[in-house]
């Protein structure tokens, strides 16, 4: 039988940030330390295989690409089709995890876990948080009946269907809304309160073929989101429509409510072509639709994610 391994991808963020200062957790430059450091600072679990490690990308993910999306796809496709490779592990910054996850579960549809991790603080701080939650993502990796794309953070694991980020400096920062967590990693060892995400069967070579195609576009589709509030009007819409935007994501008031004048915007985009999602901004809860509404609900996605579903639809269909 082989040995299994555990593949770490690395693309920067906090965890990877270097400070002049030890005790300064926000002054800090993000995607300094490679993955190969990082790693080189924990301890292997007894009977640990060694780890294959990769610097895929180093950034902070604040400025997360699709360029970068492509390329990670594409690594995490190769070594999950690794028969060796029990599970990837990818280190990331924490602004833009949430909507990376999100893609690389319908990208990759992976029946082998793919974990992503973080930091909220760098890998000088004074205590960092980095160390912990890599190991807590490697245990998570490492385990038996563990598929899809999940996060870990700060002991706490989220699939990448639910986890939002909620916090701008508190190490918990993540949530998974009313779904709740998956489960928790203690001591080294995964306690579930839920299943794992099902992979989408028989999606796997479209997924394949999905990612390859995706590393050779020049363009992705254009896809914004714009939000309701008080006063708000519809000509940030019309701009946008200008400027051929593909796709609009809103971020609606309360149950997906909208502005009146918004609301008219949005759906002449519809009938210019434009597809158009209704999300909300409420940190908990969904859209739930109506009779007669008149632009169609993102089916408990959240602004961000809608809008990675609708790039991706919008490629599906050959709009990219």
């Amino acid at each position: 039988m082989k040995h299994q391994h555990l593949v770490i991808l690395g693309t920067g963020g906090t965890i990877a940030g270097r400070a002049a200062n030890a005790s300064d957790n926000l002054g800090y430059t993000a995607g300094q330390v490679g993955i190969s450091e990082l790693l080189a600072t924990l301890p292997v679990p007894p009977g640990a295989e060694p780890v294959i490690s990769e610097q895929v990308a180093q950034i902070d993910s604040k400025d997360m690409s699709f360029a970068v999306w492509a390329t990670l796809a594409g690594r995490v496709s190769h070594f999950l089709a690794q028969p060796d490779v029990q599970g990837i592990v990818i280190t990331h910054g924490t602004d833009t995890l949430e909507e990376t996850a999100y893609f690389l579960q319908l990208a990759c549809n992976p029946a082998k876990p793919v974990v992503v991790t973080c930091a909220m603080r760098p890998a000088t701080a004074l205590a960092p948080d980095g160390p912990q939650n890599l190991l807590d993502a490697m245990a998570v990796a490492r385990h038996a009946d563990a598929k899809g794309v999940v996060a870990v953070c700060a002991g706490t694991i989220h699939s990448a269907l639910d986890i939002q980020k909620v916090h701008t400096y508190q190490l918990d920062a993540f949530s998974s809304g009313d779904a709740g967590p998956l489960g928790y990693v203690e001591e080294g060892i995964v306690r579930l309160v839920k299943n794992w995400p099902l992979a989408n069967e028989g999606r796997a070579s479209s997924a394949i073929k999905n990612i390859v195609e995706l590393a050779s576009l020049a363009e992705w589709p254009r896809v914004e989101i714009v939000m309701n509030y008080a006063g708000a009007s519809g000509t940030v819409v019309e701009a946008l429509l200008a400027q051929g935007v593909q796709g609009l994501v809103v971020a609606g008031t309360g149950n997906g409510s909208l502005h009146h004048a918004l609301e008219a915007a949005l759906l002449k985009a519809q009938v210019a072509g434009v597809p158009v999602l209704r999300s909300t901004r409420c940190l908990n809860g969904r859209v739930l639709p109506k009779p007669g509404d008149g632009i169609p609900d993102s089916k408990g996605l959240t602004p961000v994610k809608a809008r990675v579903a609708l790039i991706l639809r919008l490629l599906s269909a050959g709009q990219g």
